[in-house]
């Protein structure tokens, strides 16, 4: 099933001003994403509206809310996130299972949070604070990591299941962070998938990347790898097909390779192609 209180979704692909007339040209888009801080909610692009007037949905994706940090999080942030909700029709929203600041310093990156008690119930404050001033349901993405902290006391899916039993957030799985992290730990991706709880799934993302230094990167600047859409298809053989989004947030291709990555997508999870 797909996860609570969240529409059927299908393939979409991330708006950003790059390729905002790519993705406005696909009269049977059914849904977008876009970076939150981008929005503003008073005057929202209009290329936004628009897809909104064709019936595609529209969800912010925050990127700089510091869930995992050890501070509350920013109630003018929260607010911005709940705004740019109210103003976009989204059906939910979205951030990161990360911090990407501490002591009023901005790191510039989302940054892994330990896999801690601690952690646990820094995430848990700063998720449920988030989700009472949200006018629709929140997901939370883990992210690709080149390193853990040491001394974890959870393996990565026991984490993500007990930080959502607690707080009742919805899960963004991003497909192609599993297969990061699990190669970099040389671990099977698929064993991966398998734990992590995919009954809580409100969508995915999509994505490549580059082998750096030994190290896979999760880059959005490459085209999705064939192991990539292997783990999609494994992951919709195992529960109904979820909304996939498709992200690429740099080195912009060819349109004409853009609608292949589409399609190539739709092919692995059994969707409709998007016409």
């Amino acid at each position: 099933m797909a996860g609570p209180d969240v529409p059927e979704l299908g393939v979409g692909i991330g708006w950003r001003p790059e390729i905002a007339g790519f993705v406005g040209a696909l009269p049977g888009l059914r849904f977008t994403e876009v970076i939150a801080e981008s929005v503003h909610p008073e005057h929202p692009a209009p290329e936004l509206a628009e897809l909104r007037g064709r019936g595609a949905a529209v969800v912010p994706h925050g990127v700089k809310l510091s869930l995992g940090g050890a501070e509350p999080v920013a109630a003018e942030r929260v607010a911005h996130l709940a705004a740019c909700a109210e103003a976009l029709g989204a059906p939910l929203v979205s951030e990161h299972v990360a911090f990407v600041r501490a002591g009023g310093i901005e790191a510039g990156h989302l940054l892994p949070v330990p896999r801690t008690r601690a952690a646990l119930d820094a995430l848990t404050a700063n998720i449920r604070r988030t989700r009472a001033e949200l006018p629709v349901p929140l997901a939370v993405e883990p992210i690709a990591t080149l390193f853990d902290w040491p001394d974890a006391e959870y393996g990565e899916a026991d984490f993500l299941t007990e930080l959502l039993d607690r707080t009742g957030a919805l899960l963004l799985l991003d497909v192609a962070n599993v297969y990061a992290n699990a190669r970099n730990r040389g671990e099977d991706p698929l064993g991966l998938l398998d734990r992590l709880p995919l009954d809580r799934v409100a969508y995915c993302h999509v994505a490549g990347g580059t082998e750096q230094g030994g190290r896979y990167h999760d880059t959005h600047a490459a085209a999705v790898p064939p192991e990539v859409l292997d783990l999609v298809a494994e992951l919709c053989a195992r529960r109904r097909p979820p909304g996939l989004l498709l992200e690429r947030d740099g080195r912009y291709p060819p349109a004409g390779e853009l609608r292949a990555e589409l399609d190539a997508v739709a092919a692995a999870s059994g969707h409709p192609v998007i016409t």
